[in-house]
């Protein structure tokens, strides 16, 4: 394949270097994947910067959970993706419904006025909106680049119908692209079955802590994850699955 996107989720200067050198094509930068990610702060933007030119889009999520904000919450997802803009990123992930499920075009106006010549992509909030294609139409509409979905499923091969009516329908209006679960063997079985070409992967690891001493019974978080295990992208798989994309 010629043409293809590989996208790699990131939220730390060592998973996004791993990600350049396994050859991304760019990254969606984050905090807190372990909870699917949430706005990251500058100075990781900063930090990745330095060390790579590579295109950078950041993730504007305020918060776990759903995706009906407050108009606080509103007033700070639009400061972020006016921040993102002067610091240089080339691109924002984001995405706002209303309480009945539907994409709240009012606000998404304003976020896509504020995002100016940067590029957008709708992330998974696409995923559990009440109509999936018209959704599609309405963020065509808004001038949208990019929809991140995994085919409203947990995982995208359980989307692929979907997928590939959405890539179908798009008719290359705004790019299909494929997320969650996304591996080198995954992709190597959806694209003759969706024809999509864009693919968004974490390609993640758990490594163990550097922390020696570990105190028992205490959690800082949620009580099921533990305190030391870390999340990071592992170049290889980013690689295997570039090497997919190219043999296709």
């Amino acid at each position: 394949m010629k043409e293809y996107i590989l996208e790699t989720c990131v939220d730390s200067v060592e998973s996004a270097m791993a990600a350049v050198q396994g050859g991304a094509s760019r990254l969606e930068l984050c905090s807190n994947l372990i909870i699917g990610g949430t706005t990251p702060g500058p100075w990781l933007f900063d930090e990745i910067r330095k060390r790579s030119d590579i295109r950078i889009h950041a993730l504007i999520r305020p918060r776990f959970g759903d995706f009906c904000y407050t108009d606080a919450e509103f007033a700070m997802i639009k400061s972020a993706v006016q921040d993102f803009r002067k610091m240089g990123a080339e691109g924002v992930v984001i995405g706002i419904l209303k309480p009945d499920g539907t994409l709240h075009m009012e606000q998404m106006k304003e976020l896509m006025e504020a995002a100016g010549d940067m590029s957008v992509t709708l992330h998974r909030a696409f995923d559990v909106c009440v109509d999936p294609i018209e959704t599609m139409e309405q963020a065509i509409s808004l001038g949208i680049n990019t929809i991140l979905t995994s085919g409203q499923r947990n995982v995208c091969l359980q989307g692929a119908e979907l997928l590939k009516e959405l890539q179908e329908r798009s008719r290359g209006r705004v790019t299909i692209q494929a997320g969650s679960g996304v591996n080198a063997e995954v992709i190597r079985l959806l694209y003759p079955m969706t024809g999509v070409k864009a693919y968004h992967m974490s390609g993640k690891r758990t490594i163990d802590s550097e922390m020696k001493y570990r105190k028992e019974g205490v959690n800082m978080g949620l009580p099921l994850l533990s305190e030391y295990e870390v999340w990071r992208t592992d170049e290889e798989n980013i690689r295997a699955a570039k090497k997919v994309l190219e043999e296709l």
